[in-house]
């Protein structure tokens, strides 16, 4: 029987069944719109991301045609929505990508505080943690702080609409700012800082923890027997890491999107004394196995600064059929565009800079570059920040030889190749490339007892296509 890796991203929710060998039965993506009532603020209906989910969910089931073995969740990071006592939300879903809270993140950063909420918490102080925006709100929407009973991220919401507990991995909890990883408990002067108790968010579980009791409604809507069991997974970008195997010192995952990220996984929790890297949980400790750890930088600005560029300077969408022969120019350029250099921070910037105010520009223009030029600067300056990330990584937690890619940014060979070139490492994309929701699957599989470790993972794992520097 199939396992299903529901994986609620940024833009849109992607179900995708799998069979034990970890081959795709099925994919159904659900996408939804970002909101922006005002500059810097990002925000999503949390109803309808619940909606988009439910909908993928009940459409993949009719494909495979039987219901799954399991549901496995992985869900983006950083979300923040405040529910009242009876579960309602009373904010929208407030993204990573805001700024809100860029004042706040600015006064904790540096100080003893901010510097003991890092170490214990290896979440960056940003206004993506949902530190910063509970504490926005208790300074802006008092009467919202007042009257939230619970703060949520989207996945936890989601299992509260289906099966009315409030419940949060471990994983996801590591990345609000207000947990400990080591410790596994919720880090007392981060609540401290917001404002509010431990009795205010999720009860934090194991990532392999299952619900089994969904409301009959929901069963009924998706065709499967209420019975099934749901396992609450991990955060997506661990789950990446996961989906590709990349479980040995080593090893990197660089995914790109709408934003990117840069990441190694170890069973030893690593801490910058520069605040330039996450460091999140991905299992904790079982038995004799210790926990697991990843560890790396994430960047706002992906292919969406790719697809800004395309629509600004072209008029048109990346994937439209106009942009192959620009893409032919662009390939013309040398490594380096002869002296042009591209800042990509378009959207402000997380890792390794982690300041929101950052901005993009293009640097070195002489009068012998051409639209090809700048056309390949966007490319080479988004890997290039993705670069100094790696630098840092090298640093702080060893050094790596291999980069496993995935993210839309594979489905253009020539990128993943200047990838290659611009760390100087040998690059690979796999063949079947679920990310989080094989990741979630994963998890799964190992919670049902299907798989006794994850060792599984590096079979699954078909190489489609290797890059070497060849410049």
């Amino acid at each position: 029987m199939p396992y299903i890796g529901l994986d609620i991203g940024t833009s849109s929710t992607k179900a995708v069944a799998f069979d034990e060998a970890g081959r795709s039965l099925g994919v159904v993506t659900k996408h939804y719109p970002t909101l922006s009532a005002r500059p810097g603020w990002q925000e999503q209906e949390p109803e309808r991301v619940v909606r988009a989910a439910l909908s993928a969910l009940k459409k993949l089931v009719e494909i495979i045609g039987q219901p799954p073995t399991c549901i496995a969740l992985s869900a983006a990071m950083h979300s923040l929505i405040a529910v009242d006592d009876k579960g309602q939300p009373l904010t929208h879903s407030i993204l990573w990508s805001d700024n809100r809270a860029a004042d706040l993140a600015s006064q904790l950063k540096g100080t003893p505080l901010g510097k003991d909420i890092y170490r214990h918490t290896g979440t960056p102080i940003h206004p993506m943690s949902p530190l910063l925006k509970i504490a926005w709100l208790r300074q802006h929407e008092p009467a919202i702080f007042q009257k939230a009973n619970k703060f949520l991220g989207i996945k936890e919401y989601l299992l509260y609409r289906l099966f009315g507990e409030f419940f949060t991995d471990q994983s996801i909890a590591s990345a609000t700012g207000l947990f400990d990883a080591e410790r596994l408990d919720w880090h007392g002067p981060a609540l401290d800082f917001a404002g509010i108790t431990a009795a205010q968010l999720p009860q934090h579980v194991s990532p392999f923890f299952i619900l089994n009791k969904l409301k009959r409604s929901f069963a009924q809507y998706l065709c499967i027997p209420p019975e099934i069991p749901w396992v609450i997974g991990a955060s997506d970008g661990c789950l990446a890491n996961l989906g590709a195997g990349a479980a040995s010192p080593g090893e990197a995952v660089l995914s790109i999107g709408t934003s990117g990220a840069l990441r190694t996984t170890s069973h030893q929790p690593t801490h910058d004394p520069g605040e330039r890297i996450f460091n999140y949980l991905l299992f904790p400790p079982e038995g004799t196995h210790p926990p697991t750890y990843v560890t790396g930088g994430a960047s706002n600005n992906g292919a969406v600064v790719y697809d800004w560029f395309c629509r600004r300077f072209f008029g048109m969408s990346p994937s439209a059929k106009g942009m192959e022969r620009h893409r032919l120019a662009m390939q013309q350029v040398p490594l380096g565009c002869d002296g042009l250099r591209f800042l990509p921070h378009l959207h402000g910037e997380r890792a390794p800079l982690w300041d929101a105010s950052a901005t993009g520009s293009f640097q070195g223009i002489r009068p012998h570059h051409t639209m090809a030029h700048f056309h390949r600067a966007v490319l080479e300056g988004v890997l290039q920040n993705m670069k100094l990330i790696g630098d840092v990584l090298e640093e702080v937690a060893g050094p790596f030889h291999v980069i496993y890619a995935n993210g839309g940014f594979t489905k253009m060979p020539f990128w993943v190749q200047m990838a290659s070139a611009v760390f100087n490492k040998k690059v690979v994309v796999f063949e079947n490339e679920g990310g989080p929701a094989l990741g979630a699957a994963l998890v799964g599989m190992k919670a049902l007892g299907t798989i006794p470790d994850f060792a599984k993972a590096k079979e699954m794992a078909v190489v489609k296509q290797e890059f070497q520097n060849d410049e």
